[in-house]
């Protein structure tokens, strides 16, 4: 058994290495956007000065992660949600489908809504738009272009 001294110190390195590994992100989402307004960056420049990052450990947190995450889903012939054409949510997460971070994922869903995932293991990193992935204008045209070039072969 450790003496009394040896488990204050194992509960306080457990706390500070919980304080240290605590990740903040951005949250928001363009669905709790106020009609006509623009908070989460669907389309303009995201405001960091009028968001706070939360602590993805504390209760504030939307969903608990150790890593933040950007989700834009973009359609190119039809409404999303809420009259709007593209949507942007932001905040923590802890798992991914590839299970790697510090990168971007994209792809077309069925419906034609192109999407993209970007994670990231900084504070606030959620909140720039990620310059190292082509724009979702480009990713659109070409995945369009690839169905057009497979239906004539079909």
């Amino acid at each position: 058994m450790l003496p009394k001294c040896s488990w204050l110190a194992l509960i306080v390195t457990l706390v500070i290495v919980q304080k240290c590994e605590s990740m903040k992100c951005y949250q928001c989402s363009t669905d709790e956007d106020p009609e006509n307004r623009d908070l989460c960056g669907a389309y303009e420049s995201f405001d960091e000065t009028a968001h706070i990052p939360v602590d993805c450990f504390q209760d504030e947190a939307v969903t608990p992660g150790t890593f933040c995450v950007k989700v834009t889903k973009q359609s190119p012939r039809m409404f999303i949600w809420d009259s709007r054409w593209r949507t942007v949510i932001r905040r923590c997460s802890s798992v991914t489908e590839t299970g790697v971070t510090n990168m971007c994922n994209w792809g077309l869903d069925p419906n034609g809504v192109y999407w993209e995932e970007c994670y990231c293991t900084s504070d606030g990193c959620n909140s720039a738009p990620d310059s190292r992935t082509p724009s979702l204008f480009i990713v659109s045209c070409a995945a369009i272009l690839s169905v057009i070039a497979l239906l004539r072969f079909v």
